[in-house]
């Protein structure tokens, strides 16, 4: 019998990062000697778990709210799940301030990184450099930036200075804030991203299908598990029995949804297509096209975007 797959986002309890990005209210914050030691047991805890569910194929993406490559644990773990016969994929959001050398012992068929440069905290050199690392060991990645009007220069080099198959996403920044960015703007950022302007309106998403719940999991250090991230009610626990009756459809709950990883779980977008095995790794199959993006589902659906510009 073939084996069931099931996407994983994993989130545990560190919420701490090195970088002071003043958006982010994890900036520059550290985690306890207390809280890294129950991250790194409760990391244990989940790859160990996961190594024994061999009657299922898994892809895993490690969300954490912090940075999280700088902790050994973490760059451990990545290493030895991508060696797991039934992990099919395995990646972690990353701003890939730490060493890139450990990364040799990786398999390059499942590891994948969802790699995130901030202009203000690391020279492009620098990011560039650990990029062209990555290129060289084989590995596959994508490219991200948050879509602040001060960094459009900063964005434009990377785009220039990134190898063509890499695609380099923009998250929309001050999404609530009317009238943030200019029509020009949208341009500029739309053609860097062509999913760009999907980002920025955001998924009308109240009782639509979403695979969140079924084939796609949250989970969090204590095993609880939620259909994504941004529902909060737990569905039940990877360590106790009961989890397989819990997957099952629902239509979201949400208004809207603004993240990669909720609205890439919903079969209408047609992410599946796009993005292929990486679909949470944000990593497409083919380069992307503007009409990929939030144009084309505009005019199929009747405007069905909730727009937040």
């Amino acid at each position: 019998m073939a084996l069931k797959h099931l996407h994983i986002l994993y989130r545990g309890p560190l919420a701490s990062c090195n970088y002071r990005c003043s958006y982010c209210p994890f900036a520059k914050r550290k985690d306890t000697k207390a809280v890294l030691e129950r991250d790194a047991a409760s990391l244990a805890r989940f790859t160990g778990w996961i190594e024994k569910q061999e009657e299922r194929s898994f892809s895993i993406l490690f969300t954490p709210w912090g940075e999280a490559l700088i902790r050994r644990h973490y760059r451990q773990a990545i290493a030895g799940l991508s060696w797991v016969q039934h992990v099919h994929q395995v990646a972690i959001q990353t701003n890939l301030s730490c060493s890139v050398e450990w990364m040799a012992d990786c398999n390059p068929q499942a590891a994948a990184f969802w790699c995130t440069f901030h202009p203000s905290e690391t020279p492009l050199a620098a990011f560039l450099e650990k990029c062209r690392s990555m290129d060289r060991l084989g590995l596959r990645y994508s490219v991200g930036v948050v879509g602040k009007r001060e960094h459009f220069a900063a964005i434009a080099d990377l785009r220039e200075a990134l190898p063509p198959a890499v695609y380099l996403w923009v998250n929309a920044f001050a999404r609530r804030a009317g009238g943030y960015y200019s029509p020009e703007d949208i341009e500029f950022l739309a053609a860097m991203d062509p999913l760009f302007e999907l980002n920025l309106a955001g998924v009308r998403s109240h009782g639509r299908a979403c695979l969140a719940g079924e084939t796609a999991i949250a989970a969090d250090g204590d095993g609880e598990v939620r259909r994504c991230h941004f529902i909060v009610p737990s569905i039940g626990n990877l360590y106790t029995p009961g989890l397989e009756a819990a997957l099952r459809p629902r239509p979201c709950p949400k208004t809207a949804c603004v993240c990669h990883t909720g609205y890439a779980f919903m079969p209408e977008l047609g992410f599946q297509s796009l993005f292929g095995p990486n679909l949470a790794h944000r990593i497409p199959c083919r380069p992307l096209l503007r009409e990929d993006g939030w144009l084309r589902v505009q005019r199929q659906r009747g405007g069905g975007w909730e727009s937040r510009t």
